[in-house]
């Protein structure tokens, strides 16, 4: 089925005022038979948001409203396109309790969900790592190196596989190897290859899908989908379910990168 299930909102603090009604369109004008909306969760309780404007998730005083709206367009929309509500979860070191809590209230709203790992703890601080250039870069000069960085990203996603977030855990792993999206300003010394390798089998033990996020590929610095071609291949050997997402966080990238991502999509 032809679907983008990684699709963000007007609901989200730090991207573009497009309505609902108008993501849905593009999808629609594509010819997607679903559309999962994927809003950045509010963050957990008692977690300080590094970013400058305190923008990563959601109000949570919103996130029945969010709902509701997405209620009232599934009946609209049922003879054009499923639609499904879904949240994308940070996963935060130290923050399953709040986490769990969170989707213990929501779980029951959700058709979908993706967990996903932006934020890195170094040196008594945390940072939003794929907020800038700059920011990863001055996460990477406190972490030592490139690969220091790499190496906190994967240990995060690790542990957010094997987490116990409650019987709502998101089951998809969001944008698997985030840590490129600056790897043209900051490459790495060291291939990853094997460390990734190891990731997907754990996702496979968990019987966990991946987000295969084409976001990367239009990203100046990294230009390549979230997983690359030959972690997403690895996976699909594996047996590991591949999800497209856009990633879109305004209407216009509704489905960007579908038609590079489907060789591989559609492979055996």
């Amino acid at each position: 089925m032809k679907s983008d299930q990684h699709v963000h909102s007007p609901y989200c603090p730090h991207g573009s005022n497009d309505g609902f009604e108008e993501y849905i369109g593009r999808a629609i004008e594509l010819g997607m038979e679903a559309i999962t909306f994927t809003e950045h969760a509010p963050l957990p309780t008692g977690f300080a948001d590094p970013a400058p404007e305190k923008d990563s998730g959601m109000d949570p005083l919103l996130l029945m409203d969010y709902f509701g709206e997405i209620e009232t367009l599934k009946r609209s929309y049922k003879d054009k396109i499923t639609i499904k509500a879904g949240l994308e979860v940070d996963y935060i070191e130290g923050f399953e309790k709040e986490t769990r809590e969170l989707l213990d209230r929501i779980g029951k709203y959700l058709d979908d969900s993706i967990l996903s790992v932006h934020f890195l703890h170094a040196k008594e601080k945390w940072y939003c790592m794929d907020f800038s250039d700059d920011v990863f870069g001055e996460l990477s000069s406190i972490s030592g190196s490139v690969d220091n960085v790499y190496n906190m990203y994967y240990s995060a996603v690790e542990k957010s596989i094997d987490a116990d977030l409650g019987v709502y855990k998101p089951t998809r792993i969001g944008h698997i190897t985030l840590a490129h999206k600056f790897q043209l300003n900051y490459p790495s010394r060291r291939n990853f290859g094997d460390r990734l390798h190891a990731i997907l089998h754990q996702v496979r033990r968990k019987g966990y899908q991946l987000d295969y996020n084409a976001a990367g590929l239009f990203k100046p610095l990294c230009r390549e989908p979230y997983p690359p071609d030959d972690i997403a291949i690895y996976a699909k050997k594996l047996g590991i379910p591949l999800v497209y997402g856009s990633d879109a966080h305004q209407a216009k990238d509704v489905g960007q990168g579908y038609k590079n991502l489907l060789p591989i999509l559609q492979s055996h």
